[in-house]
């Protein structure tokens, strides 16, 4: 399908629900929003560093144990570097230690 995209035959689509590729940033961002009211994780795990790095801590909390919930790798990672940091919830290091095993589990490279 991407050989045919390339070569115009083929109007270019999300690979989540195959609809064409929004064509502004605020279609883009009701598309994103609808992945996150559907729980999609890698949504979630994206707006939550959204959140994070708007200092909203809590809210990267939120939506990070949604996602990890869901079985996200890059979730539970971020989830255990909340819990070591103390950002959003109390420093914990059994539960810093057990989001970072199953963010390995599930093949984090850096978890590893």
């Amino acid at each position: 399908n991407q050989k045919r995209e390339w070569e115009g035959k083929l109007q270019p689509a999300c690979p989540f629900c195959r609809h064409p590729s929004p064509k502004t940033q605020e279609e883009a961002k009701i598309k994103f929003m609808k992945r996150v009211e559907k729980n999609d994780p890698v949504a979630m795990t994206h707006f939550g560093k959204k959140h994070y790095h708007n200092g909203d801590y809590v809210g990267a909390f939120e939506c990070y144990t949604k996602a990890a919930e869901l079985g996200d790798a890059i979730a539970h990672y971020n989830l255990s570097i909340l819990y070591r940091e103390g950002e959003g919830v109390e420093k914990d290091e059994k539960k810093e230690v057990y989001h970072l095993e199953e963010a390995a589990i599930a093949g984090h490279p850096t978890a590893r």
